[in-house]
Parts: structure tokens; C-alpha cells; sequence
């Protein structure tokens, strides 16, 4: 189902698609991005910072780091999110790269071993390839929540067809 060339294609279009973002929404004014839109996560902020949470715990999880995954895990992805806006985005930026050398590092091995979670009491345990999978398909749905926002509020981020990767993807 997942190979290693899907995942690192994939964290090169999440770091893509979150600076285009980002990048646009550098234009709007605090009050503009935290702006309750009827979104699920209410605003533009809100959304980017549960994507930053839900990211935050599925690197942990995938990597191993059972005591990371719990500690952010129990975090609430708002009142603990970063509300100024310049750290929010060197976290972003920051996330972005672990997770593109985290899918470099990717062997196929890895991709076959189960990755113990927690959802509430429960352990479970899932394969690697399909929280793979999972993280990279949260992350579209909530980004294409973020660009609707942004495209509402006047802004054109970058497309999001896949097929565009190579074009505006850069180290």
C-alpha cells in the first residue's frame, strides 16, 4: 500500500503546501488568521495549529518516541498551540523538515512493523504504512480546509494538485 517513495514524495508536499500556506497567510493581520470562519477548528490559526498538533503526536508515534507521542498527545492542540504567529510558523518550518528527513530515513522494514498508540485507555496498534498513510491524508483534508479560508479571505496560495510538486517544491 505505501511505499518509501510515496512518504518522502509526500512530506516534500506537505513542507511545500504548508509554506505556501503560511506564505499567504503572512498577508492577513493576527485578527484576521485567529477570525472564527465556521471551519471545524473555527479559524485559519486555529486549523494550521491542529495539523502542528496532529503532526506533532503521529512523527512521535512513527518514530518510536512512545513517551513524545503521549506528552503531546495529552496537550490541547489550542490552549497549548503557539498563539503568536512567528512562532507558530518557525515551528511549522521546523516540523516540516523533521518529518522530510524522518521519511528519508525510511527503510522498508520499517513500513511493516506495527506502531503502538494510545486512544484513550487503549493501546492499539496499527501498521506503519497505514499511519503513514493517516498522516499524510490529515493533512490534506485540514489544508484544504486552511486554503478555502484563505481563498474566502481574498488569497491565492499555491494549487494543490500534487502533479505541481516538482514545479514549486524547493530544499
Amino acid at each position: 500500500m505505501v511505499t518509501l517513495e510515496f512518504a518522502r514524495m509526500m512530506a516534500r508536499y506537505n513542507r511545500w503546501q504548508n509554506r505556501s500556506l503560511v506564505a499567504a497567510a503572512d498577508r492577513l493581520t493576527d485578527a484576521a488568521r485567529w477570525q472564527d470562519r465556521g471551519a471545524f477548528f473555527g479559524s485559519i490559526a486555529g486549523t494550521l495549529n491542529h495539523i502542528l498538533w496532529d503532526d506533532r503526536v503521529w512523527l512521535a508515534r512513527l518514530t518510536g518516541d512512545r513517551a513524545a507521542a503521549e506528552r503531546i498527545g495529552a496537550r490541547h492542540p489550542y490552549t497549548d498551540a503557539p498563539r503568536d504567529w512567528g512562532t507558530y510558523r518557525s515551528e511549522r518550518a521546523a516540523l516540516d523538515d523533521d518529518i522530510v528527513a524522518w521519511a528519508d530515513a525510511l527503510r522498508h522494514a520499517d513500513l511493516d512493523r506495527a506502531v503502538p498508540w494510545q486512544r484513550g485507555p487503549d493501546t492499539v496498534e496499527t501498521g506503519c504504512g497505514f499511519n503513514v498513510a493517516h498522516l499524510f491524508n490529515h493533512q490534506t483534508h485540514h489544508r484544504g480546509q486552511v486554503h478555502a479560508m484563505l481563498t474566502s479571505a481574498g488569497l491565492s496560495p499555491d494549487p494543490t494538485d500534487l502533479q505541481m510538486l516538482a514545479m514549486y517544491d524547493a530544499p
